[in-house]
C-alpha cells in the first residue's frame, strides 16, 4: 500500500531545466525522445528506466525501491541508481521527492492502471503546491498549478480545470465558461470541457488556494516545457 508522503530533507538530484519522470505505464517514444532533444534530464520511476532503454534513452538516474527494473545490476556504471526502500509511496513519488527542478514532466505514470493513474493525481496534489508536474497522456496535458496562469489559446480550443482538492477561483478571462466566484473540488464540482474564446486566457485563484490541473491538447507540450522552464 502506497499513501502519505515522505521527502528527503536535500533532493538527490536537482536541474535547472526540465526534468523528465519515465514511468512503466506506457507513453508514446516519440515524447520521450523530443524532450531529450530539448537537453531535459530524464529519470526512470524503478522500471520505467527499461522503458527508457527500449526507447533508446539512458536516465541519468534510476529511483524507486527497485522491484520491477529488470536486472537492476547491469545498471551498475551505466547510471546512478537511488534505492528508496520505504514502501509509503509509489516510485513516481519517490522522483518527486527526490528531485528538484522548474517543470518535471511526468511519462508513463497514468492510463495503464486506475489505480496507478489515482496514485499519481495523489502524488500531484501533495507535491503540485511547491512544484509544477505536467503529466503526459495519450491526447492530453495536465499541468499542476496552485496559484494563477495565463496562456494564449485559439478560439474553440477545449480547456479543462480540475481541482485536487477544493479551489476557489477569483475570475477568469478568455473561457466561455468563466469561473468568476466559483468553488470547485472532487465530487462537488468540476470544470471540465471549457472552451477558450480566443486570445489570452488567464486564471485566478483566490490566494491560498488548493491545487489544480490545467488539461490542454498534448499538441501544447514543448510550448508549456518550455515556458515552465523559463
Amino acid at each position: 500500500m502506497q499513501s502519505g508522503s515522505k521527502r528527503a530533507a536535500e533532493p538527490a538530484l536537482s536541474c535547472d531545466g526540465p526534468l523528465v519522470i519515465v514511468g512503466g505505464a506506457g507513453f508514446d517514444r516519440r515524447d520521450l525522445l523530443m524532450l531529450q532533444d530539448a537537453e531535459a534530464v530524464i529519470v526512470g520511476a524503478d522500471g520505467g528506466a527499461d522503458a527508457a532503454r527500449d526507447a533508446q534513452v539512458v536516465p541519468v538516474a534510476v529511483i524507486g525501491d527497485m522491484d520491477s527494473l529488470k536486472h537492476a545490476d547491469s545498471w551498475e556504471g551505466r547510471t546512478r541508481l537511488i534505492r528508496i526502500a520505504e514502501q509509503e509511496t509509489t516510485d513516481f513519488e519517490k522522483c518527486l521527492y527526490s528531485t528538484s527542478a522548474p517543470v518535471t514532466v511526468a511519462l508513463g505514470v497514468t492510463g495503464r492502471r486506475f489505480d496507478h493513474t489515482l496514485a499519481a493525481l495523489d502524488a500531484v496534489a501533495r507535491h503540485g503546491s511547491d512544484r509544477r508536474i505536467v503529466l503526459v497522456g495519450e491526447e492530453d496535458i495536465a499541468i499542476s498549478f496552485s496559484g494563477p496562469f495565463g496562456f494564449y489559446a485559439e478560439a474553440g480550443e477545449r480547456i479543462s480545470v480540475h481541482p485536487l482538492m477544493a479551489v476557489s477561483f477569483a475570475r477568469s478571462e478568455g473561457l466561455y465558461y468563466p469561473l468568476d466566484g466559483l468553488t470547485l473540488a472532487p465530487g462537488v464540482r468540476t470544470g471540465t470541457s471549457n472552451t477558450a474564446l480566443g486570445g489570452d486566457v488567464s486564471i485566478v485563484p483566490e490566494p491560498g488556494g488548493g491545487v489544480w490541473l490545467l488539461i490542454v491538447d498534448k499538441r501544447h507540450l514543448m510550448r508549456f516545457v518550455t515556458e515552465l522552464a523559463g
